[in-house]
């Protein structure tokens, strides 16, 4: 028989043994549901059912005239033709009808619809079809041809229409699953589905490309129409493909949600986008400008010049600065700056965090806006002497700006002081891609003002070990940091 303690002792192991039992019954479930939801749904019908009666077709007519009359022919007097090639010409040029179609959907119950802008670029009249076959006559509140998206309106008399809303795209991963819906080649409501096979994708239509790629099923028609997450929500808005024969060949592309609801916020609100400004150039950050700038990674963007008058001015931002994160966001490809800043809030106050001159700097820039910023000029830059001054080590040959060198090279005599005049073939200058008549803004992080600035700044490079000098460039069209190898 066991003892009093023994059999506590019992007691004790066996509630231990049943707890454990329990905590492990409860892993194993987690893990099954986790499991289970990285399983390919079974079936998609009950999220189309849920989604498809937002998704809309849009049908545009543009009015295109028919041949002038005076390109018809002139028959003389007593012609068989003439009474008719008359009452021909005093009816005018008629009109016909020319349709296009394309995709949308609904964000509101009174009638607001998100398309692409091609979609309706150019239309005299915007009809817009529901699934149920209602059609209503549209009218534009806005549009932005720089992200291609449009937003429409329709009078729904008081009718509450079913509507569908954006979801985070900044969560969405690489293999998730999302369901496109639209009117591809005029068909009607079509569902494809498919997985994200890439994220961030630039297709060369602008400086906001943040493109989701997807190998769901999208064709012609299918512009402007949503791109939706497992849940439901509107992750993308299916904007472009890549196909040589017209077709699908599972590579298409959707504007990020987040993008496309900033942008739509904007034109709901002001009938236009209102973008955040900051007034840089910028440019890539190499391995070679890393190092001429004391920075041990090739990450973030590197500012090559900053516009008077503009917020990045008043925030104290300089050439050779490298934006690393703006407002909290992590900068790794320079493309990301422009996009970030423009969805930031006109007039707000961002920390914008910098590298410059081997250390960390933050600095509190206040937004102005795109918009009215894109009017604007640029302030004039002086004159100075005669001189030049061949640069062996560069390959180039350098002199002082002037009216006939100005002349020669068809830039502006205010664009800068010194410009490379000669560059040598095959030489370090060559080697990447500078021209005669380039503008040196700065030379080692200095201004140049006259040529011994170019070569005093090469010496004290040469001095500290480095094999490259860093130059500020400029050809009148844009500024560029070049960091150009020195030759022994």
């Amino acid at each position: 028989m066991l003892s009093l303690a023994s059999k506590q002792n019992f007691n004790i192991n066996l509630h231990f043994y049943i707890f454990r039992a329990f905590l492990l019954a409860i892993f194993v479930c987690v893990l099954s549901t986790n499991a289970l939801s990285k399983v390919p749904p079974e079936s998609f019908a009950d999220l189309s059912d849920s989604v498809s009666p937002a998704v809309v077709n849009i049908a545009t007519s543009v009015a295109v005239k028919n041949s002038s009359p005076n390109d018809l022919p002139n028959f003389p007097p007593g012609s068989p033709f003439e009474e008719f090639f008359k009452d021909f010409n005093e009816r005018g040029p008629s009109k016909r009808p020319s349709t296009a179609l394309g995709s949308g959907f609904i964000i509101s119950e009174d009638g607001l619809i998100v398309t692409n802008n091609h979609v309706i670029e150019g239309a005299e009249e915007i009809t817009v079809f529901l699934p149920n076959e209602e059609e209503f006559i549209a009218k534009i509140i806005g549009r932005d041809t720089k992200t291609d998206l449009a937003v429409l309106k329709v009078d729904t008399e008081g009718k509450k229409l079913p509507f569908v809303e954006f979801g985070d795209s900044d969560i969405l991963r690489v293999g998730d699953w999302v369901l496109a819906v639209g009117n591809p080649f005029g068909l009607g409501g079509t569902v494809t589905a498919g997985i994200v096979s890439a994220r961030g994708r630039e297709i060369g239509q602008g400086q906001y490309d943040d493109f989701i790629q997807t190998d769901a099923s999208i064709n012609r028609g299918n512009s402007g129409g949503p791109l939706f997450n497992m849940s439901g929500k509107v992750i993308g808005v299916n904007t472009a493909i890549f196909s040589q024969s017209g077709g699908s060949v599972g590579i298409g592309f959707a504007i990020s949600s987040n993008l496309a609801n900033s942008v739509v916020k904007q034109l709901v609100e002001f009938g236009r986008t209102r973008r955040g400004w900051l007034g840089v150039y910028i440019q890539d950050v190499t391995e070679e400008i890393a190092s001429s700038l004391d920075f041990d990674e090739t990450r973030g963007a590197l500012v090559s010049s900053v516009r008077p008058g503009s917020p990045a001015e008043a925030a104290k931002i300089k050439p050779g600065d490298i934006v690393l994160s703006f407002d909290g966001k992590k900068i790794v490809k320079m493309k990301e700056l422009p996009r970030i800043v423009a969805e930031t809030e006109v007039g707000s106050e961002v920390t914008v965090e910098v590298w410059r001159e081997g250390s960390l700097k933050k600095l509190i820039v206040v937004l102005g806006e795109l918009e009215i910023a894109e009017s604007s000029g640029e302030g004039p830059i002086e004159k100075t002497v005669d001189a030049q001054e061949i640069i062996d080590e560069l390959g180039v040959t350098i002199a002082v700006m002037n009216s006939e060198i100005s002349k020669q090279f068809d830039i502006d005599e205010n664009l800068g002081k010194v410009v490379i005049i000669e560059v040598e073939e095959k030489g370090p200058a060559f080697a990447k891609d500078i021209l005669p008549g380039t503008v040196i803004k700065r030379a080692d992080r200095q201004d140049v003002l006259d040529i011994d600035d170019v070569l005093n700044s090469l010496k004290a490079v040469k001095e500290r070990g480095s094999k490259a000098l860093l130059l500020l460039l400029s050809d009148g069209k844009r500024e560029r940091f070049v960091a150009i190898n020195i030759r022994n």
